[in-house]
């Protein structure tokens, strides 16, 4: 008796969906184990919950003879014996006959020999699906799906069937992509009719969605493509508006909860700063932000605002310039920065810009000493020190502020959600919060995973900045790339040569830099010629002796690693030479090609590979030499390597997608983001008849997980 029977006929009402996988018919405790291991899979829910990546047409059925190079899969019925385990005294592959009407093919195993020995029964048919290959102009098949043939059986000779994602654990225990689809088959017989809608039949109707029950159906058990079609849509859908919701609901509840310091004054920091020591003209999009800025810090609301800037953009002078407005209103800022070489760039910079002016500013470090530490934590605590730039230092204990209005974050995504929540712990307050990215982020991802934040774009360069002229040359081109350098030293420039030490720990990386400055100490010998070396195996003050005698024009070129990669400025700088740079991606490439082009003087990338590129190697090669456009190039790795990995911009307590792709959906988002924003204009709490599916749904998705978007 099938479940859903039983529990009607004893007027229990359980939630079927929710019913431990175990308990399906084929299943059992041992195979529930596995899939709990496996996949996460723990009850019927979770099951359909797994969807197939692709699909194969399984509708005919062939004939031994007609195996050639014309299909990728077959689909036989026969029989098989002559089973043997090949190899001595530890047998490595098994091989067995497979046989109908028409002849008969080899099959290969290597793995689970043992089983595969004892798994065949002689006279018995069996239904074989596989993927056939050519080995010694002979036709066989390594490790085709195969099971007992049942006539009865309705996935044989069924047209479209789902493949699904397995392990090798799950196969050896019965649990293929064919056993994976007969399960969602048993379990959709069971409980389709117990799967509730969770949006409004208006939106149904709008969006011309077609209702749950049947998206579940016809994703795992499709007729044609246009069912897959109407599936997948739904289901996209319902995921990436959920996420929205939780998005803006907690965007609307941190405006609502968290009083912010209102910023009233734009006093004597500010303008005497503005009037009387810009270095330059702010362009169009730095006012802009700022204006933005403003209009948060006098709402009375806490500012959580992103602002985006692509590399050379002036996110650091709007930075200090928002710190002034929380100086002219009686407040203290903070600048936090991953890195020291970062931090330390950023003091600098603000050394240069207030050297006029009566700001007191220190800098706090893991480097910082103990004397000066202490001077700095007493200055903050009396409220004395007015800002402070430093790294993870600024969130230790023993610092403690007199009055915190404002923190600023740089290079957000390079630290946790957790770590930016410990300023709210200094202040009565949730102090304004502006967290900045160099790196681009595509549209999607910003609605997605910045969607709760407030942003904000500077995406006009500083006039005067001339385009970088980028280039892919092959390291057989040593000769040109030498010359080329020394011409530019001979123009009184300087030169980074980067390496890409991804792990500290990559020995054969920390080789090739050793071996590269080497090479250079030849090609440019001392005293004409002086190089630095940077990366992160030395010591900080090693580190920032090496930097210094850089800055200071004393070496003319810089071998380093990625450590230079943000925050060093230095407009002599004009050429950047990135080797193995098919070892980098796009938004990391395009950070360091920022290093230059700081000054007026034409500033040069070259880009170093050997000849044995891959597909996506090329195309990276071409999108940098095509464009400097930062948005443009984030587009483009986002395409190549999935919201994952784009720029490192993945945040801890973030939704996996089950069905949604941040990379594919480009065209939904921000149609659902809209849909999102009406249903909770039109009803914050969604407490209205009509939006009670999406209430109960919203619930259940979102009960065990912490709103982290309340912090800052």
């Amino acid at each position: 008796m099938a479940l859903s029977v039983f529990y009607y006929l004893c007027g229990m009402e359980v939630n079927l969906l929710h019913t431990n996988i175990s308990y399906l018919k084929g299943v059992g405790p041992k195979k529930a184990e596995i899939l709990g291991k496996e996949l996460k899979v723990f009850t019927f829910m979770d099951m359909l919950n797994q969807f197939p990546f692709r699909y194969i047409d399984k509708s005919q059925i062939h004939k031994v003879a007609q195996v050639n190079d014309d299909l990728v899969y077959y689909q036989l019925i026969g029989t098989i014996d002559q089973v043997q385990l090949i190899g001595a005294p530890r047998a490595t592959r098994a091989t067995a006959r497979f046989s109908d009407d028409t002849g008969s093919i080899e099959l290969v195993f290597f793995r689970g020999l043992k089983w595969i020995k004892n798994r065949f029964k002689p006279g018995v048919k069996y239904v074989l699906f596989g993927k056939a290959s050519e080995f010694n102009h002979n036709y066989n098949f390594a490790h085709p799906e195969i099971e007992e043939y049942n006539p009865n059986d309705p996935l044989i000779g069924e047209g479209l069937q789902g493949v699904y994602n397995t392990t090798e654990k799950m196969k050896d225990h019965g649990l293929g992509t064919r056993q994976i689809a007969k399960i969602q088959r048993q379990i959709l017989q069971q409980v389709m009719d117990f799967i509730p809608e969770t949006l409004p039949l208006n939106l149904l109707q709008r969006e011309q969605l077609i209702p749950r029950k049947y998206a579940y159906y016809q994703i795992h058990i499709p007729a044609n493509n246009i069912e897959i079609q109407q599936a997948t849509r739904r289901l996209k859908y319902e995921e990436h508006l959920f996420f929205q919701l939780k998005l803006l609901r907690a965007k609307k509840r941190r405006e609502s909860l968290n009083q912010g310091y209102v910023f009233s004054q734009v006093g004597d920091y500010f303008n005497t700063f503005y009037k009387e020591h810009l270095p330059f003209p702010l362009t169009n999009a730095q006012k802009r932000v700022i204006r933005e800025i403003r209009i948060d810090l006098g709402s009375g609301h806490q500012m959580n605002r992103l602002l985006q800037g692509d590399v050379g953009s002036g996110k650091t002078i709007v930075a200090m310039m928002v710190m002034l407005l929380a100086l002219d209103n009686g407040y203290q800022a903070c600048m936090m920065a991953p890195t020291e070489i970062l931090a330390t760039q950023h003091y600098a910079t603000l050394k240069e810009l207030l050297k006029d002016m009566p700001v007191k500013f220190a800098l706090l470090t893991g480097s910082t000493k103990t004397k000066d530490r202490r001077e700095i934590h007493e200055g903050l605590e009396d409220g004395s020190l007015q800002i402070i730039v430093g790294t993870h230092a600024l969130i230790e204990e023993k610092v403690i502020f007199k009055r915190l209005g404002l923190a600023i974050i740089d290079e957000q995504h390079r630290f946790g959600v957790a770590q930016r929540s410990k300023f709210w712990e200094k202040t009565e307050r949730p102090p304004h919060t502006l967290v900045m990215t160099a790196t681009p982020i595509p549209r999607t991802l910003a609605m997605t995973q910045y969607g709760d934040l407030d942003v904000s774009k500077i995406d006009e360069l500083p006039p005067g900045r001339k385009p970088v002229e980028t280039y892919h040359v092959y390291d057989d081109d040593r000769y040109r790339i030498m010359m080329f350098m020394k011409q530019q030293i001979a123009k009184g420039r300087q030169i980074y040569v980067v390496y890409p030490l991804i792990k500290e720990s990559e020995k054969t990386d920390m080789i090739a830099l050793q071996e590269g400055y080497e090479a250079l100490l030849r090609d440019f010998p001392e005293p004409e010629y002086k190089i630095s070396v940077c990366h992160g195996q030395l010591k900080p003050e090693d580190k920032d002796f090496e930097m210094q005698r850089f800055i200071t024009k004393n070496t003319q070129i810089m071998v380093a690693t990625t450590v230079i990669e943000v925050g060093v400025n230095i407009p002599n700088a004009t050429v950047m030479i990135i080797e193995n740079a098919n070892r980098f991606g796009l938004s990391q490439l395009h950070q360091l090609r920022g290093r230059v082009g700081r000054g007026a003087d034409q500033s040069y990338c070259i880009l170093v590979t050997d000849h044995k590129l891959s597909d996506d190697g090329k195309k990276r090669m071409k999108t940098m030499c095509a464009t400097n456009d930062g948005f443009q190039i984030a587009e483009v790795d986002l395409e190549l390597r999935g919201p994952g990995e784009t720029g490192g911009l993945r945040q801890s307590g973030q939704i996996e997608m089950l069905i949604g792709d941040l990379q594919k959906d480009g065209a939904l988002i921000p149609q659902v983001r809209d849909a999102a924003i009406q249903i909770l204009n039109d009803d914050p709490k969604l407490i209205k008849p009509e939006n009670r599916m999406l209430r109960e749904h919203y619930k259940e998705l979102f009960a065990q997980t912490f709103d982290w978007s309340q912090i800052g």
